[in-house]
């Protein structure tokens, strides 16, 4: 749109010029009655240049607004994306470092360590969860 308003644009100005110099200029063939015609055709060219400016600006105001709506709809998918990230990362980690297979591991013979290793990713997972919860991020 901003294309075609500039195109329009690039049109319309040198007719304006092309008028203002009919009409100023004495010339044989323009008489009184084309010269008021002439005056009157260089105002709304005059017109038409504001018009279009006016559709420029509103197009750029429009085009401004569409980006930082989609700047803000990335931040957003950012934010979660990051939150998730978060609470994985840890997890993650954990899960590399019992995934070894070592042999003097003290928690490997014990009946437990499966279900502990579980309670202790929920402990940290709830407990992320629940920090970004009281600062607002979720």
């Amino acid at each position: 749109m901003k294309r075609e308003l500039l195109l329009l644009r690039r049109a319309v100005w040198p007719m304006r010029e092309v008028v203002n110099g009919v009409q100023r200029e004495p010339h044989e063939c323009v008489t009184e009655t084309s010269r008021i015609y002439l005056r009157d055709v260089y105002d709304h060219a005059i017109q038409i240049m504001d018009i279009i400016e006016t559709y420029r600006e509103v197009a750029s105001s429009l085009t401004e607004t569409y980006m930082t709506s989609m700047s803000n709809r990335l931040a957003e998918v950012m934010k979660v994306l990051t939150i998730m990230g978060t609470i994985f990362i840890p997890l993650t980690f954990l899960a590399g470092v019992y995934g070894m297979n070592l042999q003097h591991m003290p928690e490997l013979k014990w009946a437990w360590s499966y279900p502990a290793f579980w309670g202790v990713c929920a402990v940290v997972a709830g407990g992320m969860l629940w920090g970004f919860r009281k600062r607002g991020w979720l």
